[in-house]
């Protein structure tokens, strides 16, 4: 296997910027879930919360890969173990500190006591500890086949891309709506073998292998790639505009069929053929609009911002959440449409005020900012 690591190639903030997008978007999903709680949540709200934001996991997918092929460099040699070392570091570490960091807080918070060891080996496996941390499982898993992504990607192909985007459509279609599988999933009787089906979405990358490729072969043809999304502007814009209202049209046509808000949610998700097309749609405008510019350059300060403490916001932003939710719980306060979105900017504010001073915590103690973002920097 050959690809090292290339030092020479052009910085492009694109990545950076698209971060603290992505970012932006998982705190929507994840206060969007608290809004439902109230008694009479607006629909239009929910799909702002909860649809439109639906790229936001998986266009991570697409820049990590896009960052890693980008910075390698094929005519030198590539140290599987040397990238496993890195990658964990990055991953695996703030996984583990952040994930019985939960665990306690939660126990104190919430009465619930420190899990038993078994139970405690099940959460970590599969990302359990706290709700928005199976992504970082998933991510771990893509770096430990990468092997297999790297093969593909020498080999493979446009139409190549096509068929494996009609596999993935398939393959995600049969695992989130086959309804005979999921009943005789739920049937079994309690194992390990049961879990691993019933949190597939926890830990298995492929549900989310077309996206990464398609991130990992954009990097591979950077060239045509940005000439790509230079000469076709107004077609990727209208693409990802196409794409948005689709997945919004499945969202309001599951509610007219008598679905709840909660179930149709559920159910327009990112992996429904829509929600793929809408995440190949978003990463490929987000690409085009950070790289060429289309908005005040004065704003370029707040996406770097954003960016670059998009991974410490992201890990702490549940903390702000379950606090401030409790507290309104606790005064009888209901989470109207206004106050959900005080709420999000508040939770905002607080994570990527938190990431600010922690990193320049951490700029003193350098193993805090190694076990919490995974750099020492």
């Amino acid at each position: 296997m050959n690809g090292g690591v290339c030092m020479t190639k052009p910085r492009l903030p694109a990545i950076e910027y698209i971060r603290g997008i992505s970012m932006l978007g998982v705190i929507g999903i994840h206060i969007g879930s608290q809004y439902l709680g109230s008694p009479v949540p607006n629909a239009n709200l929910t799909a702002l919360y909860e649809i439109v934001t639906r790229f936001a996991v998986p266009i991570f997918f697409f820049i990590s890969a896009f960052g890693i092929f980008y910075n390698m460099d094929p005519q030198k040699p590539f140290s599987y173990r040397s990238f496993i070392r890195r990658r964990a570091k990055a991953v695996l570490l703030p996984y583990m500190v952040w994930s019985l960091f939960y665990l306690y807080h939660d126990s104190i918070l919430y009465h619930t006591g420190f899990p038993a060891i078994p139970y405690l080996a099940d959460l970590l496996f599969f990302g359990n500890a706290k709700y928005h941390l199976y992504f970082l499982v998933i991510l771990f898993w893509f770096y430990i086949s990468m092997p297999l992504w790297y093969q593909i990607l020498r080999k493979i192909n446009p139409i190549g891309l096509v068929i494996l985007f009609f596999l993935q459509v398939g393959f995600n279609y049969f695992s989130s709506y086959d309804m005979d599988f999921i009943i005789w999933t739920y049937s079994l009787e309690d194992s390990f073998f049961k879990s691993l089906l019933l949190y597939r979405l926890n830990y298995l990358p492929l549900h989310y292998a077309f996206v990464f490729l398609i991130g990992g072969y954009a990097a591979m043809h950077i060239d045509e790639f940005l000439r790509i999304l230079k000469d076709h502007q107004l077609t990727v814009s209208l693409f990802s505009f196409g794409s948005i209202i689709a997945l919004l049209h499945y969202y309001y046509s599951l509610m007219d069929g008598g679905y709840t808000q909660m179930d149709a949610i559920n159910t327009a998700h990112q992996l429904s053929p829509q929600g793929i097309v809408y995440t190949l749609a978003a990463s490929f405008f987000f690409f085009m609009i950070f790289t060429y510019q289309h908005y005040p350059s004065c704003l370029n300060p707040i996406f770097s911002l954003l960016g670059r403490h998009s991974y410490f916001a992201y890990l702490v932003h549940p903390l702000f959440i379950g606090h401030y939710t409790l507290y309104l719980e606790n005064h009888g306060i209901i989470l109207t449409a206004s106050k959900s979105v005080l709420l999000y900017v508040v939770v905002l504010l607080s994570s990527i005020l938190a990431a600010i001073l922690c990193r320049k915590f951490g700029s003193m103690v350098p193993y805090f900012n190694l076990c919490t973002i995974g750099t020492k920097k």
